[in-house]
């Protein structure tokens, strides 16, 4: 049946060599062989207003957030975005990166931008990681409704991963540098907590939208519902958004073989390359479980309609 209306296309990637003098970088290594790794809808509790228990914010796009398209004044960068705000200089107002991690959270500058309190900065900080989630709200009005935040901008500023960080100073090894092995040093070391977040500057902003089908998996890049199992956030530069996809990997949890047909249906901020993927696992705790532990190799296959190329789909 597939192979009646689809082409298949084993995807690659090529290694090159740093630019120099020469136009074109000498490619050093081609091969078949990427990196997947796994995310999740997270589940916390919060709350409107701030309190002792409520203390941490998730916060909405800022007034002062510019979007600035390249492609509009350099059409060699088309679909090329910063983010920046303007500051007052001693020539006029000029364009600045916008705030860091660093700069939002421990200088307050967004204060009253706040979408929602949460109870934990750690769970905050891995939502930002996974782009959207739910929250289960507390107080008078609200008291066990849930609603669902979902990505909205961000500060433009590059991901950089705590995990790489913490082994980068033999904090951990590689084999447990997961979700759940950053938890625990944070909990063996709670007074490095801010330390170690602000390693990583960029930082997400949220809308917040109806829980909706409770069944259903957050909305993707694409505007629809991710399923569990079956979604895949990828680098729409490299793979067609919406594109079938055949990917072969290792299961997590028993190591067993992870072979499936999915979709390309999200994006992601540390998602970037020909060969690399992030795999949907669902909603809550025991999803968590298994995608703080996806850090395996992946060969990957995309599908394209009969008589038609990959690159006719791309942005």
């Amino acid at each position: 049946m597939l192979e009646s209306q689809f082409s298949v296309y084993r995807m690659l990637t090529e290694t090159r060599e740093a630019a120099g003098t020469t136009a074109e970088p000498r490619v050093l290594d081609i091969t078949d062989r990427g990196r997947l790794t796994g995310y999740y809808e997270p589940e916390l509790n919060g709350s409107r207003i701030r309190s002792e228990g409520f203390s941490v914010p998730l916060y909405r796009v800022p007034d002062d957030l510019l979007t600035i398209d390249l492609g509009a004044v350099y059409p060699e960068l088309q679909g090329k975005r910063v983010r920046g705000r303007l500051t007052d200089s001693t020539s006029g107002k000029r364009v600045v990166p916008y705030w860091s991690r660093a700069d939002i959270d421990g200088a307050l500058a967004l204060r009253g931008q706040e979408l929602l309190w949460v109870d934990d900065p750690v769970e905050a900080f891995f939502l930002q990681i996974q782009g959207s989630g739910r929250v289960r709200l507390a107080g008078a009005t609200d008291s066990g409704s849930v609603v669902r935040v979902g990505y909205a901008d961000t500060n433009g500023q590059a991901y950089r991963s705590i995990g790489t960080w913490l082994i980068e100073r033999g904090e951990l090894t590689l084999e447990n540098a997961s979700m759940q092995g950053i938890k625990a040093w944070v909990q063996a070391n709670p007074q490095r907590l801010r330390e170690l977040l602000d390693q990583n500057p960029s930082y997400i902003f949220f809308r917040e939208l109806p829980l909706g089908d409770a069944a259903l998996g957050p909305v993707g890049s694409l505007n629809v519902p991710l399923t569990a199992g079956a979604s895949v956030a990828a680098d729409p530069q490299f793979t067609p958004l919406g594109a079938p996809l055949i990917v072969r990997s290792t299961h997590p949890l028993d190591g067993s073989p992870l072979n499936r047909l999915v979709a390309a249906q999200d994006t992601g901020g540390a998602i970037r390359g020909p060969l690399r993927f992030d795999f949907f696992w669902g909603t809550g705790r025991a999803a968590g479980e298994i995608a703080g532990r996806q850090r395996h190799d992946i060969n990957a296959w995309v599908l394209v309609p009969k008589g038609a190329r990959p690159e006719e789909f791309l942005r």
